[in-house]
């Protein structure tokens, strides 16, 4: 155990290009102007909370492009999900998508993805940073929530168990080189050509570098605009497909501004939205056409 360290906490040794406390986000609020925000792929943050016998909402290390480095000052239980990487405990390579006993004074070292960009680190308990409007998670548009995680920064962890665990190992994500996006008409459809969203849908985007947790930006062949005036700004969601005037869509995900001034063409379907999140710089996707999808968020 390291200086000033208590056994109920972990030490971040280092934090990667960048890693925050996420879960699954603090909803009703939007008439305040506060988004729900929360893990990006959110099936990936429930599952390793259930992997190691979390409730479903404990607040987890989401991890972008790995390199985290962490050191546990007590005995306790981990899983990694998400994005593959590979891990290392106490000098010992460890796999995902499983529970894992780690012992006192070990370290955890989380290496770089090979496909998809987040990776989420669930630890029996919980971490137990201070809720901010009853959520863990850092929005990094709002600026709300626990800072992102710096080298020398120590996490207390929670009681938020729920059962002892029963699952010993669970399927790995699969990540696809193109992958394709269920998409929805949205609510501005009708400011494009009415062939729109079929256009949309038989162009290939290419994910681009200024990509985050407010949006996948993507570049390829513009959307034109049919109605040019100016839009009030709107209520938007997760998932929608916003057209600025450069004509390349944008991806909301979970630190999505509350109100928007631009169009949305099209939704992309809540089940999907974790594929988008986990799209990295570089690649590229498709949308198709979902027809008789009734949309709502995963897991709500």
């Amino acid at each position: 155990m390291g200086p000033g360290e208590r056994a109920d906490e972990i030490a971040i040794v280092a934090p990667g290009p960048f890693a925050t406390v996420q879960d699954l986000g603090r909803p009703g609020l939007a008439h305040l102007g506060i988004t729900r925000s929360g893990a990006v792929d959110r099936h990936s943050l429930r599952l390793a909370n259930r992997l190691v016998g979390n409730v479903p909402s404990a607040a987890a290390i989401e991890v972008t492009y790995g390199g985290l480095i962490v050191r546990f000052s007590h005995p306790g239980m981990i899983a990694v999900t998400g994005a593959p990487c590979p891990l290392e405990l106490a000098g010992h390579q460890i796999g995902m998508y499983a529970p894992v006993d780690v012992q006192a004074g070990a370290l955890l070292r989380v290496g770089v993805p090979a496909q998809g960009v987040r990776t989420y680190l669930g630890i029996r308990g919980g971490v137990d940073v201070p809720a901010v409007l009853g959520s863990r998670s850092r929005d990094t548009l709002a600026g709300i929530g626990p800072e992102p995680l710096v080298a020398g920064a120590r996490l207390p962890l929670g009681r938020e168990m729920s059962d002892p665990p029963t699952v010993d190992l669970a399927p790995h994500a699969r990540y696809v080189d193109q992958p394709e996006l269920r998409v929805l008409a949205g609510p501005r459809a009708d400011w494009f050509g009415a062939a729109a969203l079929a256009d949309l849908c038989a162009k290939v985007y290419e994910v681009t570098a200024d990509s985050d947790r407010v949006g996948v930006r993507l570049r390829g062949p513009a959307m034109h605009r049919r109605i040019t005036a100016e839009l009030p700004s709107e209520a938007v969601v997760a998932g929608g497909i916003q057209i600025p005037p450069s004509g390349q869509p944008v991806i909301f995900l979970a630190d999505h501004p509350v109100t928007g001034g631009y169009p949305v063409l099209g939704v992309v379907a809540a089940a999907d939205l974790p594929l988008a999140a986990q799209c990295r710089p570089g690649q590229r996707l498709r949308f198709r056409r979902a027809r008789g999808l009734v949309n709502a968020r995963p897991d709500d």
